[in-house]
């Protein structure tokens, strides 16, 4: 059984670590995602592996068990938000490691516009200042629901719950920026659109 008091690793390590293109692969993911280091992307590698190997184990015999289970793991799949409704089972095996990542509280957090940046997302978790339905979570790799995406904000006892708080006003600005750039954006492709019809009709 082993010392109770060691945890047991909820990750497993590649067979060859060394490996130049995955090395570079992964540095990109740790700066897109704010990771704290590679273990939250072995944590969410073997997260998709394990479940790819069930997909595979129970499309390889049709018992009423398997059925049972194959139901279980979709419903599973589908509540976080890594499946559509009505999927099947071969679709898990499409699965990437950015879709298991976009499901992880940090991500959920950024993506709402509750922090400026991913690492800054990770500070607010890890500091106890994010709740979700009045739940305090404290773990950035957390993986939420699609029923708690909804309930996801700032703990009412935390500075962060004043729309007043400086940070929050931070956050404003950045999507305002973002707001305005995208719209920059698409004014000037429609305008060299436009352009090109002129020069096609000439």
């Amino acid at each position: 059984m082993g010392d109770p008091k060691k945890l047991k690793k909820k990750y497993s390590t590649p067979m060859h670590p060394w490996i130049a293109s995955a090395i570079v692969s992964e540095r990109k993911i740790l700066k897109e995602y704010g990771l704290k280091n590679k273990q939250d992307i072995l944590v969410a590698s073997s997260f998709l592996k394990k479940y790819k190997n069930i997909s595979k184990r129970l499309s390889a015999h049709k018992t009423s068990q398997n059925e049972k289970e194959k139901q279980q793991v979709l419903t599973k799949l589908q509540n976080l938000g890594l499946l559509p409704a009505g999927s099947e089972l071969h679709q898990i095996l499409a699965l990437e490691l950015p879709d298991i990542l976009e499901r992880r509280l940090q991500s959920i957090v950024f993506r709402h516009g509750l922090a400026r940046s991913m690492k800054q997302a990770r500070q607010f978790i890890v500091h106890r200042h994010i709740s979700i339905s009045n739940k305090e979570i404290t773990g950035p790799s957390y993986l939420v629901t699609l029923e708690e995406a909804a309930a996801i904000t700032f703990k009412e006892r935390s500075t962060l719950a004043s729309e007043d708080h400086p940070e929050r006003i931070e956050v404003g600005k950045v999507e305002t920026i973002e707001k305005a750039a995208e719209r920059t954006i698409q004014e000037s492709q429609q305008k060299k659109v436009e352009e090109n019809n002129e020069t096609i009709a000439e």
